[in-house]
């Protein structure tokens, strides 16, 4: 691994004007990490990549990119581009081992971060670092959101996770309530009775979007976030349609081939595959099949009617009648995104959504209502890991921002 990683290292060009770096949503410092690690400052380059993102070594596994830090190195343009996520990985995942420091002194203010999913973790770490008490609110039982239930195991371990926690949060003072929804016996109003001067809202979305069409309550069928969140309690025979094509379904594809099922083909409504080029090659290669410009039309006890669509140059979509055909299939996945449950939203007075559903906030994480805070995807709808933290840097400066001047009035007066 390490032979790799320094191969890969001495393969960068240290370009003045990194593109990789301008391809990175959050804009990693990617070549002076690869300078200090070949300097042998594994040490500095780490906590330079953890204090940029506290959710790098999740990144380095799950990040898109071929089309992020790699997609745009220019030695890609004509050849292999330098392995980024390698070199990311292994400097995080070494010095992640070496960070014991414990919480920063305490700066008196209290803060709410409820949801644990990307969002709420970069949050609770950013806040942690100034000295707020922070206690994260999670309706499950372990801490994670999507990283934990959204992505299988062979993508990103449980172990990572389960060290995120440990180093981030239990090192940090950062307090976790599990199983703990707000919105039923705890709401809104009750964090600010008790004292939280500032409340975060990184619920995700969770609520699965349906196809709409005859048949979909049946037996047979199941949506792709319900199956990632726990694949051992289905039980979906040998073969399997799966509805959707992004890097979702990919999931979803994969996982079902590494729980037995023998025959599995992905429908896909345009004339490509929405996700990633790499997951979609490895879907391949695991024997997934794909299917496209169809579209579902009816459900049965035993398959699916799907019906040709024609795909014009600008995107739209036209049914072809009389092309329907039955496919036969034990089971049906329905996995074309998702979004948010309003429970929140519909327990506190003053907090406005959009007509999508999703939490009506600014830029900078601003909800209608003062002191509520919002960021990641039930904010934007579902977006990447890397995206979420991005985000939710800038929010947690906004929050802090909104704390400390909080903390001067209350001083003035």
């Amino acid at each position: 691994m390490a032979l790799h990683v320094m191969d890969e290292a001495n393969r960068c060009l240290q370009c003045k004007v990194p593109q990789c770096q301008k391809g990175c949503p959050i804009h990693t410092d990617i070549p002076t990490a690869i300078r200090l690690l070949k300097e042998n400052k594994l040490d500095e380059a780490g906590k330079m990549l953890f204090e940029n993102n506290p959710l790098t070594t999740v990144c380095s596994l799950v990040c898109n990119h071929e089309k992020q830090c790699e997609g745009h190195c220019v030695l890609g343009r004509k050849g292999a581009p330098v392995h980024f996520s390698t070199i990311e990985n292994y400097i995080s995942t070494t010095y992640a081992n070496k960070m014991v420091a414990g919480p920063k002194p305490s700066n008196g203010m209290r803060v709410a971060i409820i949801g644990s999913g990307p969002a709420g973790i970069t949050i609770a770490i950013i806040l942690a670092r100034y000295g707020y008490k922070v206690t994260i609110f999670e309706g499950k039982d372990k801490i994670g959101g999507v990283l934990r239930y959204g992505i299988p195991e062979f993508r990103l371990p449980k172990s990572v996770i389960d060290d995120l926690e440990y180093r981030h949060l239990e090192l940090k003072g950062i307090q976790v309530r599990p199983n703990t929804r707000i919105g039923g016996a705890i709401g809104i109003d009750d964090l600010f009775r008790d004292g939280y001067k500032a409340i975060f809202i990184g619920t995700g979305v969770w609520q699965p979007n349906s196809l709409h069409i005859k048949g979909e309550t049946f037996g047979n069928v199941h949506f792709g976030i319900n199956y990632l969140n726990n694949p051992d309690s289905y039980k979906l025979g040998k073969k399997v349609i799966v509805i959707g094509a992004g890097n979702a379904a990919m999931d979803v594809a994969r996982t079902a081939i590494r729980k037995g099922v023998q025959d599995l083909t992905c429908v896909s409504i345009t004339k490509e595959v929405a996700a990633s080029q790499y997951e979609f090659s490895y879907a391949q290669l695991e024997g997934v099949k794909f299917l496209y410009n169809l579209k579902p039309v009816e459900i049965k006890d035993d398959g699916i009617i799907l019906r040709e669509v024609e795909e014009a140059e600008d995107g739209t979509l036209t049914d072809i009648e009389g092309t329907d055909k039955f496919y036969d299939a034990d089971s049906i996945i329905v996995s074309i995104s998702q979004g948010p449950q309003n429970t929140i939203v519909n327990t506190t007075k003053g907090l406005n959504a959009t007509a999508r559903g999703l939490l009506d906030a600014d830029e900078t994480g601003h909800t209608s209502r003062p002191g509520i805070f919002a960021s990641g995807d039930v904010v934007n709808g579902a977006r990447t890991v890397v995206e979420a933290v991005a985000h939710s840097k800038v929010v947690a400066e906004s929050m802090h921002q909104y704390m400390q001047s909080l903390n001067e009035e209350e001083k003035e007066a």
